[in-house]
C-alpha cells in the first residue's frame, strides 16, 4: 500500500487532485481574511477559550490555557499568520511546490482550529493531507516540487562533496 501511495503514476494524479483541492480550500480562506480588511482572530480566540468551561467542554484546558496566554495577547500576530499562512500554504499546495512541508503547516493549522472547538472542513482536510504526506514526493509530482526537489538535492549534495574535499585537503 505504501509503495502504492509513494510510487504509482495514477494516484500521482489523484494526489494532485488532493492538493490542489487543499491548496483551493486555504487560499480562498486566507483571502477572505486579508481582502475583508477586517480579519481580527481576538474574537474566535475568545470563543475557544469560553468553550474551555461547562460541563462538555469543547476545547481542552490546556489548550484554552495556551490560547488564553500566548495566542490571545498576540493576536495581531496570530491574525497576521493565520491569514497569510493559509494563502502561502495553498498557493505551494496548488502549485505543488514543498509540497510535504506545506501540508504539514496545514495541517498544523487545521489541529488548532479543531483544537479551539471548530469543526467545519477540518477534518476532512487534515484525513486529506495525511495521504499527501505519506505519499512523500509522488504527491508533488505533477507539480513544481518535480523541478525544484532535485535541484535542492543536487544543491546539498554538491555543498556536501565540497566540504569533504576542503576537509580532504587541509588533512
Amino acid at each position: 500500500m505504501l509503495d502504492l501511495l509513494r510510487n504509482n503514476k495514477v494516484v500521482a494524479g489523484i494526489l494532485a487532485v488532493f492538493r490542489i483541492y487543499l491548496g483551493y480550500q486555504f487560499i480562498h480562506a486566507g483571502y477572505e481574511k486579508i481582502t475583508s480588511g477586517g480579519f481580527d482572530a481576538s474574537g474566535f480566540l475568545q470563543g475557544a477559550i469560553a468553550s474551555s468551561t461547562g460541563d462538555h467542554p469543547a476545547v481542552q484546558g490546556w489548550w484554552a490555557t495556551f490560547l488564553e496566554h500566548v495566542a490571545l495577547p498576540n493576536a495581531d500576530l496570530f491574525s497576521f499568520l493565520v491569514q497569510w499562512g493559509e494563502v502561502l500554504v495553498g498557493i505551494a499546495l496548488i502549485l505543488g511546490i514543498f509540497t510535504s512541508f506545506a501540508t504539514l503547516m496545514g495541517m498544523v493549522m487545521n489541529f488548532a482550529f479543531l483544537f479551539s472547538g471548530t469543526v467545519s472542513t477540518n477534518g476532512q482536510m487534515i484525513l486529506l493531507a495525511i495521504f499527501v504526506i505519506v505519499a512523500g514526493a509522488n504527491a508533488g509530482k505533477f507539480g513544481l516540487d518535480r523541478y525544484a526537489m532535485p535541484y535542492i538535492k543536487n544543491q546539498f549534495t554538491n555543498r556536501r562533496n565540497n566540504k569533504h574535499k576542503k576537509e580532504t585537503a587541509i588533512a
